[in-house]
């Protein structure tokens, strides 16, 4: 090894010991004879001296170096002098008096700042990533992302569960997104599809005996990026036999807990985790994924607004809309360019605008107090819990759109006032959703999970009806600080009701046969109940991390237009490999090749 000691680790209790360092330059600084460097590895920083009474050579090396040079030094230990210790550094009470020091590599002038906390363009550091990762906060995020992900191996290994690999390359089969296909060069015309998860894989395991599995399993799809979406992410994947809803809900709350209460003892974990029904997150957050940090919850005002003069109102109720609302704290005091900013904010979501309602010292004031009239405003305010102060925000539509409205109009509002807890990690069960939705562009009914969750036994009569909307699914997300961490189920064994979803989501026998004839028939060979759930290894670690998104907590992640400006992937290859692989490019009008 070229040094003896990690830089970050060496305390009080190594003085007087010599020691080999090697890391990169932090820092340097020349006062006029005695240079000082802050070396840096993974395990972090300590401060060596450079003497020209002690050593000429290697203070003549440190004239040379400069900043994220590679450098190796030999010296000793010591205390530093008093009154000059930095209590921010674990090693504040030492340095290190170098007696040699060989310059391991030269660098340039980094195109940012890796010494300094400050912003930098993503792209720029997307481009240089191998430098951004050796910003110390960075490393702190991949450092912590080691510990989670070992901590679930070592917590899914005491409760009894095995890893198992499963293959990249598989057969193409509908899953709720699309595939990343892969041609065959030994069989033409035919693909591998990359998983988007090892959804039957895992439950054939089942079926043949492994009873609890786990895996860190890689997943990809093709779909648009978000901040906590990427086209190739990390999920921890997990199925046990013989369990129900309970039981992987009580195994997942205690991995979780662990884990959290392990890598950052200063959050707080409600607990037991909060739970919620479907029905109930959308009637009072308006989505499935709720943030419960803070209140601000959705009320119905329908029976309020019936009888008034306000035709939007009444036209929305004969139409079988609904009519909701939420407080806005303080929000009495905004400007009319404050107020239509929150207009224009909710007609992304569909909405025709944001009925206001202000409730100050002097009573309620509204654009549309003359068609409510005094009492009924009090009464919507009453009912908003509105103090003096407040606003009010009433959205009137479909129900999917004031859903969306609101759900997105509280999520902003909670970011902008600051009401959400950043040191709360409130994690939540929602359970009993719907097991089917209705895809009016394609004329027929769609899983919601996917298509191998077992309907309540209680629904499986519903079955035979029109309206699948009122069948509910064994079916359990958990959501944390308003991002869905994952989702699993209890799943379909009985091989006639598994062809019969099937069949319902508008699929020939012949369609089941050649995509799903595998998990079918191995159904027939005495397949134990069965359950699971996959987890964001990226989400859990960003949440953890308290960072923005998950391309802080991923090595090499691609843009939000998914490119790789690193290794500016995805790019054009060699006809020949086209030939190759039987494959010619047609490309749409107006577009050349990269």
């Amino acid at each position: 090894m070229l040094k003896s000691h990690p830089c970050g680790t060496l305390t009080a209790a190594h003085a007087g010991q010599p020691v080999t360092l090697a890391g990169w330059v932090h820092r340097r600084r020349d006062h006029g004879g005695l240079v000082f460097i802050d070396l840096r590895d993974r395990s972090g920083l300590v401060q060596v001296v450079f003497n020209p009474a002690e050593s000429r050579e290697a203070h003549a090396v440190a004239d040379r170096v400069r900043n994220e040079y590679v450098l190796q030094v030999t010296g000793d230990v010591q205390r530093r002098p008093a009154g000059t210790e930095n209590p921010a550094l674990p090693t504040g009470e030492i340095e290190v008096h170098v007696r040699t020091a060989t310059i391991l590599n030269e660098s340039k002038t980094p195109p940012f700042y890796i010494n300094e906390d400050v912003d930098v363009d993503e792209a720029l550091r997307l481009k240089y990533r191998y430098l951004d990762l050796r910003r110390p906060k960075m490393m702190a995020n991949f450092i912590l992302r080691h510990r989670i992900v070992k901590l679930i191996r070592d917590l899914l290994d005491q409760e009894g569960f095995i890893e198992v690999e499963t293959p990249i390359l598989n057969k193409s089969t509908p899953e709720g997104a699309r595939d990343f296909l892969v041609p065959s060069r030994i069989h033409p015309g035919c693909f591998y599809a990359l998983p988007q998860s090892p959804q039957q894989m895992k439950q054939l395991l089942m079926v043949a005996g492994v009873e609890k599995y786990f895996q860190i399993a890689r997943c990809f799809r093709d779909e648009d990026l978000r901040a906590d979406r990427q086209l190739e992410f990390t999920q921890l994947d997990v199925e046990m036999s013989f369990v129900e809803q309970d039981d992987v809900i009580g195994l997942i709350e205690r991995v979780i807990s662990t884990v959290a209460r392990t890598v950052r003892p200063d959050k707080t974990i409600p607990q037991p985790f909060y739970r919620l029904t479907y029905e109930e997150a959308i009637r009072r957050f308006g989505t499935d994924r709720p943030d419960l940090r803070f209140g601000l919850e959705l009320e119905d005002l329908a029976d309020l607004a019936v009888g008034s003069e306000f035709g939007v109102f009444n036209t929305v109720i004969e139409q079988g809309g609904q009519i909701k609302g939420l407080r806005i704290p303080g929000g009495a005091a905004f400007s009319r360019k404050q107020v239509d900013e929150l207009i224009e904010f909710v007609r992304r979501f569909g909405a025709k605008g944001l009925v206001t309602i202000a409730r100050d010292a002097d009573g309620f004031r509204s654009p549309s107090a003359r068609y409510l009239g005094e009492a009924r405003m009090a009464a919507i305010a009453d009912r908003l819990g509105l103090e003096k102060g407040d606003l009010g925000g009433i959205v009137a539509d479909s129900p999917e759109i004031v859903a969306a409205a609101l759900a997105n109009l509280r999520e902003e509002i909670g970011r902008r006032q600051g009401l959400a807890d950043p040191n709360t990690l409130a994690l939540c069960w929602i359970v009993d959703f719907p097991a089917f939705e209705w895809k009016p562009q394609e004329n027929r009914w769609d899983a919601v999970h996917h298509p191998f969750t077992q309907p309540k036994r209680e629904d499986l009569p519903l079955l035979d009806g029109d309206d699948l909307s009122r069948v509910r699914a064994d079916q359990y997300d958990l959501v944390c600080n308003g991002y869905e961490l994952g989702g699993g189920s209890i799943r379909i064994t009985d091989p006639d009701l598994q062809r019969r979803i099937f069949e319902l989501m508008g699929n020939s026998a012949e369609t089941v046969r050649r995509q799903f004839g595998h998990l079918l028939s191995a159904f027939e060979y005495g397949a134990p109940p069965h359950g699971g759930i996959a987890l964001g290894i990226d989400r859990l670690t960003m949440l953890l991390a308290d960072q923005p998104n998950i391309r802080e907590v991923i090595a090499f992640p691609k843009t939000q237009s998914a490119t790789d400006l690193l290794f500016e992937a995805p790019a054009p290859v060699e006809p020949e490999q086209l030939e190759e692989l039987h494959i010619r490019v047609v490309l749409p009008e107006n577009e050349e090749a990269r």
